[in-house]
């Protein structure tokens, strides 16, 4: 079950409207410790505990009914799988009840947490609608988001695109076939048939991506689909029964047909495309003979740290913990 791949957004470029400021909803400015990208004490795009979730909260069905009823909480707005901003600066757009009314559901609550001291909850709202909200800004893809949005913004948007597409492929039970309601504030889902009642949790999937060396040189590969000269760190979906490090070892010898041997965390990274946590590892090379063994790259190659500042390879991109690998790399003493 392997899949190496290059996070990051595709490159598009934003030219978003500009934004009328009104009492119904807000573009949330940058607190001046925030910064676009990583942050810095070094988190990755997307992480960070910057919503309090509010876990006591979600099962006081009272608290979240007056919640979700007051023009005092934020509400994100997930159109498909895209995410609401405007601005030069690329701010998030959130909205309140008032402006966003038509397209809540007081009976399928998604409750984020606090967001800068008020509930935050997010809404879904199907690609087959029009694209709502146009007077406001415009809807975008997460991945090129997380590249300019501050990373409290960025944290609030991924957490909502997680939860929103969740609810709507969990629609029914997975033992029964039974319709499921939203819970604990949108937090799980329970199956309605009383014989089952089988509670759901939101899902995500444990993949490691690693950086491996061998002395001044990373080994890098390439899918055949990704840009022109694009490499990436070797990564892939950890499998039942299998712990962190034995994952590690499992893809990159499948993918590259390269021994590892000492194995080091770094971080991780929240990657909701659509559910996956990304574990960032390095990892010391002990074999150097590269072969293709599982087919799901098209070239793989050990890149000199010379060679990685020459222009080729092109790099992963800036938003994704790939590239926090890569750089980490890179500025160490030992390769220079």
């Amino acid at each position: 079950m392997s899949c190496a791949w290059t996070q990051g957004y595709s490159g598009k470029s934003f030219s978003g409207a500009r934004f009328r400021y009104t009492a119904a909803c807000a573009v949330t400015g940058a607190q001046a410790s925030l910064f676009v990208g990583i942050a810095m004490n070094g988190q990755n795009v997307f992480a960070g505990a910057y919503v309090d979730r509010h876990g006591h909260m979600r099962t006081d069905p009272d608290w979240l009914h007056a919640s979700i009823q007051s023009n005092q909480s934020w509400f994100v707005p997930v159109w498909g799988d895209k995410c609401l901003a405007a601005g030069e600066p690329v701010r998030s757009v959130l909205l309140r009840r008032e402006t966003a009314a038509q397209f809540i559901n007081d009976e399928e609550i998604i409750f984020l947490g606090m967001y800068r001291d008020s509930p935050a909850f997010a809404i879904g709202i199907d690609a087959s609608t029009p694209e709502p909200f146009l007077d406001l800004g415009q809807f975008h893809d997460l991945r090129y988001l997380g590249s300019v949005l501050p990373a409290d913004e960025a944290n609030l948007a991924a957490h909502a695109r997680a939860l929103v597409i969740w609810h709507r492929v969990q629609k029914y039970c997975g033992l029964c076939g039974t319709m499921t309601r939203a819970e604990s504030g949108g937090n799980s889902r329970k199956c309605d048939n009383q014989q089952c009642g089988t509670t759901i949790f939101p899902r995500v999937d444990p993949a490691i991506i690693v950086l491996v060396s061998r002395g001044d040189h990373c080994l890098l590969g390439r899918q055949k689909d990704w840009p022109e000269g694009r490499y990436s760190t070797i990564a892939g979906f950890v499998e039942p029964g299998e712990s962190l490090e034995d994952a590690v070892a499992r893809e990159v010898f499948e993918e590259t047909n390269v021994k590892v041997g000492e194995i080091r965390y770094d971080s991780s990274q929240p990657w909701p495309f659509p559910s996956a946590l990304m574990l960032g590892f390095f990892a010391e090379a002990e074999s150097e003979d590269i072969k293709l063994n599982d087919g799901e790259l098209e070239d793989a190659r050990w890149f000199t740290h010379k060679e990685m500042t020459s222009g080729f390879p092109k790099l992963p991109y800036r938003v994704s913990i790939a590239r926090k690998l890569v750089d980490t790399w890179m500025s160490t003493n030992d390769h220079h």
